[in-house]
């Protein structure tokens, strides 16, 4: 059997299901011997799509398990996470508890190439790097990772211009912080972009909504504000780049049971340890 993928994404209460169709499309024709299938780690969401427009969402261990009773006995589990904060390392330990084995493909921001990948695709689309200032915005988090996004932040403004700004809604660089910097580097007009695979609830109310958001913030000090509106899921570079890590996970993967003679055991194998040559 071809070794299935299943796309983990944390799932959203708005029209994320229009991204993640965009994002299965390019999966699919780039694995086409593989079957796609996808899986959701916020129960809170699950449980909201559910009772609202009545459509299941499995979590990864029921994806899993499915799988497992089917007979395959490998799976990869590809993170939609843009790093490996807390819901990363609660879907490694959710998987871990499937008799199955697995390996898991790591988020979006992971090793150096990455970074540099996902500045020169979104680099591109920065025209006008004199006059206006490009705000990108994520989630945040309160894990160690949070540093992700001033590095990232750094090597935007290192390799592409000093009028590039990273924030996050939660934590730091916070709202107040990198608005005080585009007011204080002297430029008017500002370009306000969701750092997230889906312009969801965080969007519509924190960075583009009328009342105490990111674009209220800039007004507020003087600076003229539009906004894009898609999140990175609609991007194809950035899925591809999903797909590269795809690919990693596969490759890590031995020959079956079978073929090796080895007795395929009950594990989680992340494609990071693999690098490192020290299993799980």
């Amino acid at each position: 059997m071809d070794v299935p993928i299943v796309m983990v994404a944390f799932g959203t209460t708005t029209n994320a299901l229009k991204t993640y169709a965009f994002i299965d499309k390019i999966c699919k024709e780039r694995f086409p011997d593989h079957e796609i299938l996808w899986a959701y780690s916020s129960r809170m969401v699950k449980d909201w799509i559910m009772v609202r427009r009545g459509i299941e969402l499995k979590h990864p261990y029921q994806v899993l398990s499915e799988l497992g009773e089917k007979g395959y006995k490998w799976a990869v589990v590809q993170s939609l996470h843009l790093v490996c904060g807390h819901e990363f390392y609660r879907l490694v330990e959710e998987v871990k508890q499937v008799r199955m084995r697995t390996s898991i493909g790591l988020p979006l921001l992971t090793d150096p190439e990455d970074y540099y990948a996902v500045i020169r695709m979104l680099g591109e689309g920065f025209s006008n790097l004199g006059e206006e200032a490009y705000v990108l915005v994520g989630h945040g988090t309160d894990h160690p990772v949070w540093a992700s996004y001033l590095a990232l932040h750094h090597l935007f403004r290192e390799r592409i211009g000093p009028n590039i700004y990273v924030g996050v809604v939660e934590g730091s660089p916070s709202r107040d912080e990198i608005v005080d910097a585009v007011y204080r580097s002297g430029i008017k007009k500002a370009r306000l972009i969701p750092f997230m695979l889906v312009a969801g609830t965080h969007f519509q109310e924190d960075l583009a909504g009328e009342e105490d958001s990111w674009k209220r913030a800039l007004l507020g000090k003087g600076i003229s504000v539009s906004v894009e509106r898609k999140g990175l899921g609609f991007n194809p570079g950035i899925i591809n780049l999903f797909c590269r890590h795809i690919e990693q996970a596969i490759d890590v993967i031995p020959l079956s049971p079978r073929e090796s003679g080895e007795e395929c055991l009950t594990r989680s194998y992340c494609i990071r340890d693999r690098k490192r040559g020290t299993g799980d």
